[in-house]
């Protein structure tokens, strides 16, 4: 299989990705780890698509993430797209709790890079971030899907944590 697990920021994706990693034994790619540099810098949009490219040369995978500049690569390769399309008090509960708990713990977020309270309560705030984009990203994807390139595409559209849990039961 070559999964892509799609959705809102905070939504559980990397959760996700790491649970179907284990369970179908295959490899997990997490674009952050591509995109982003120490001290946040992102890379360069050529380096990161050819750093994706070549992270995708396996028979299976999983991949978790929603890169715009690398979804026609990801979703080209891929059989399978998970659409993680939860309510937004469901979200944003999450990532509020996944923002606090990384900050709290100095929990690493992804090559040397953390949360901080600065940044939090910034116009960088990834809560915020989650917040804005949320009703974006729930009208693009239909959308994409029905794009000619994406048929071959089984997409897989989860809308609670349960119906989640349930499909992953399902997959192994």
């Amino acid at each position: 299989m070559r999964i892509s697990i799609i959705g809102g920021v905070g939504s559980g994706k990397t959760t996700l990705a790491k649970q179907i990693s284990q369970s179908l034994t295959i490899p997990h790619i997490e674009l952050d780890y591509l995109y982003w540099e120490s001290n946040w810098v992102r890379v360069p949009k050529e380096i990161f698509r050819e750093r994706v490219a070549d992270s995708l040369t396996e028979e299976s995978w999983v991949v978790d993430g929603q890169y715009s500049k690398v979804r026609d690569i990801i979703w080209s390769r891929a059989d399978t797209v998970v659409w993680l399309d939860y309510s937004l008090v469901t979200v944003m509960s999450r990532i509020t709790k996944r923002s606090l708990n990384r900050i709290i713990t100095k929990q690493e977020v992804c090559n040397g890079n953390y949360e901080t309270w600065r940044k939090l309560f910034s116009n960088k705030s990834i809560i915020l971030h989650s917040f804005k984009s949320y009703h974006k990203r729930r009208k693009k994807y239909p959308i994409l899907f029905k794009k000619p390139e994406n048929s071959h595409l089984n997409i897989v559209h989860l809308q609670s944590p349960k119906a989640t849990q349930d499909w992953l039961l399902n997959l192994t």
